[in-house]
């Protein structure tokens, strides 16, 4: 593999609008329940009372994690496939052959990120497939584009360490040691790790 393409997040800039997540079904005509890009809303932490009855905030924190396919440059997903439907191209990117997928959905028990989704209407595996289309022209995939807070980048993983750093590992999202994640995230001042995180994701029901 001659390069690895990544996606880059600021977490200290993200607000939560989704714009990433609705570009991702726009572009890629997703049907209801089928989201390849996700925003998680994590929050922890407590609040104390002072002696007059008020409440203070104590370790209170709260923040934003947009998340899709990593096309991790260890990806378990590809190894458990019975088919070979999962492939990795030359660039990095993870791709699912629909003409090979048998829906079996090992690869989404095994993705700690929960990327793989199944698509009941087409009875095959679906993932985010970093717009592959969009970048072969020259261009960036499409959540990237639509962010309104310019929150998202994304380029050669190599670049992105140097530019951003090598940060892979906010909660919600998983120990980035189980598959080597192709992402790289700025951390807000409230973000936790996968260790330390004690808080709660709150959005359950739109992710």
């Amino acid at each position: 593999m001659s390069k690895q393409l990544a996606f880059y997040v600021d977490i200290s800039k993200c607000t939560g609008c989704k714009a990433c997540q609705i570009a991702c079904k726009d572009k890629n005509n997703l049907p209801i329940g089928i989201r390849w890009r996700r925003v998680f809303q994590y929050e922890g932490g407590d609040w104390v009372q002072a002696a007059d009855g008020s409440w203070l905030p104590s370790s209170v924190y709260a923040y934003f994690v947009s998340s899709a396919c990593a096309h991790c440059q260890d990806p378990i997903c590809m190894k458990v496939c019975p088919t070979k439907a999962i492939h990795k191209r030359d660039d990095g990117i993870v791709l699912i052959d629909d003409t090979k997928c048998i829906g079996c959905r090992y690869c989404e028990w095994a993705c700690p990120y929960g990327a793989p989704q199944f698509n009941e209407n087409i009875g095959v595996m679906t993932k985010c497939n970093m717009c592959y289309d969009l970048v072969d022209n020259g261009q960036r995939p499409a959540c990237v584009d639509a962010c309104p807070y310019r929150a998202m980048d994304f380029g050669e993983l190599e670049e992105l360490h140097q530019k951003y750093g090598d940060f892979a590992d906010p909660a919600p999202l998983p120990d980035p040691s189980f598959t080597q994640p192709s992402i790289v995230y700025n951390p807000s001042h409230m973000t936790k790790t996968s260790k330390n995180g004690d808080g709660h994701i709150m959005n359950l029901e739109e992710i």
